[in-house]
């Protein structure tokens, strides 16, 4: 007989901003996020025998995250995550677990005539903060962070040569190469056992997404990099090692290829090897490189 093995719905794509106004000095401070919300629990008969008695109102789920916003802090995202995913898990008694994704978007602050600007910013590229939280009833809290969509290059100080070669293999050995990704990497905390304890570790979240992304940035530069895996790995074990409280780093990163042109059908024109000054771009196919390391 056909059962349901496995069900949650939810709320995609919540737009939230919230200003904060600081009374005496005029200063506001702005965040912008984008929630999702996932609910599991003794759900099935909405599936199953049309029970709408069980669904909590993917409306209702939007209604909570403003309140949610208005009540308490949106910063650090981590705390925010998991206050709206504990809040479903305790409201309602037969959803017993909720999955909660901030995406963060950035706005910095403007300096106009060399001064910080009180109420303007920018938008500074397409690198957001997430943080998945998940709250399940009688086991905890469980917290993702990361960061998505930094887009980094650097024109030379990498290779890729070496590698396992058949009958189906075209590619030369590169012993010079440009390296271009964009970063997607997470790190996975302890799981706590509250939002109280989350609110302990408060001050951990920020300096471990400035330790992150330090570490991607500087290493990636840095590394005379073999081969993205290898660079890969030794971003995760810096990590592991400067915050304490992760017990796992992942990494995604996808090789955004760009190509020498032969230009030498042109009187003869070099554009190859120690001459090429010239590449054309590649959006796909392009190489995928994953890892996740853990303690």
């Amino acid at each position: 007989m056909p059962q349901v093995s496995s069900a949650q719905y939810g709320k995609d794509n919540i737009r939230v901003y919230k200003v904060h106004k600081d009374a005496e000095t005029g200063v506001q401070t702005v965040v912008e996020m984008t929630v999702c919300v996932l609910l599991k629990g003794a759900i099935e008969t909405s599936y199953t025998k049309a029970d709408n008695n069980v669904v909590v109102a993917t409306d209702t789920m939007k209604n909570t995250v403003y309140i949610m916003a208005k009540q308490h802090p949106v910063t650090p995202p981590e705390l925010f995550a998991a206050i709206v995913a504990s809040h479903f898990v305790e409201k309602y008694e037969h959803i017993h677990s909720a999955w909660v994704k901030v995406v963060t978007h950035r706005w910095t602050r403007l300096t106009v005539g060399g001064e910080p600007h009180p109420h303007s910013f920018f938008r500074d590229g397409s690198e957001t903060r997430n943080v998945e939280a998940t709250a399940d009833e009688g086991k905890g809290i469980s917290i993702r962070s990361a960061i998505a969509g930094l887009l980094v290059l650097k024109s030379t100080g990498s290779a890729f040569h070496s590698f396992y070669k058949d009958e189906y293999t075209t590619l030369p050995d590169v012993y010079d190469r440009i390296l271009s990704t964009e970063v997607d990497c997470g790190w996975t905390w302890n799981t706590f056992s509250s939002v109280q304890e989350v609110r302990s570790t408060l001050p951990k979240f920020d300096k471990a997404w400035e330790s992150a992304r330090m570490i991607t940035l500087e290493t990636f530069a840095r590394e005379s990099s073999p081969s993205v895996q290898n660079t890969l790995y030794k971003m995760c074990e810096q990590i592991l090692k400067a915050v304490s409280e992760v017990k796992a780093v992942d990494y995604s990163l996808p090789n955004r290829h760009y190509f020498e042109i032969n230009l030498s059908w042109h009187k003869g024109l070099k554009n190859t090897g120690k001459d090429a000054e010239v590449y054309a771009p590649q959006s796909d196919p392009n190489g995928l490189i994953e890892c996740t390391v853990t303690r």
